[in-house]
């Protein structure tokens, strides 16, 4: 009886730990990227399509203002929901230099979905939502509205 009372306790408590664990999703190299990771810094979140000319036409920017902006995190979502192989692939032919998801961050953040592309998020230290910019970004447009405060 104390056997089952014990492993029925570990059990639980193996479950309980295991929803307690931080959201986190996969980028296209395979590393995970959390909340906590995420928490104390801007968050640029961009939504783009192989398929979107506008969405190609903006990448340089984008790469240019995560190499400019180390204490900013950039993220890409890849509208069309590809993972894996086919995400790494669709990524490199891109040109693009920061993590790229296929699984939808921002609506596990609370943001919708975009109808539009592409669409860019600036979420703040703390995760909430700053600023939603449609169509293609130039680095000199986003570039402020990661100084804390703006």
């Amino acid at each position: 009886m104390v056997y089952e009372c014990r492993r029925l306790l570990i059990v639980t408590l193996a479950f309980l730990l295991a929803a307690c664990e931080p959201a986190g999703w996969i980028d296209q190299h395979g590393n995970q990227i959390t909340d906590d990771a995420l928490r104390g810094q801007r968050t640029v979140v961009n939504y783009w399509a192989q398929w979107c000319a506008p969405c190609r036409q903006e990448l340089p920017e984008l790469n240019r203002l995560a190499r400019s902006f180390p204490a900013v995190r950039v993220i890409g979502i890849d509208f069309d929901g590809a993972t894996g192989d086919a995400l790494l692939a669709a990524s490199e032919e891109m040109g693009i230099e920061f993590a790229v998801l296929g699984q939808d961050f921002a609506e596990s953040r609370g943001l919708a979905k975009p109808e539009v592309l592409p669409t860019t998020y600036i979420l703040d230290e703390q995760g909430a939502l700053l600023h939603t910019l449609h169509g293609p970004q130039h680095y000199d447009d986003i570039a402020p509205l990661l100084a804390p405060g703006s």
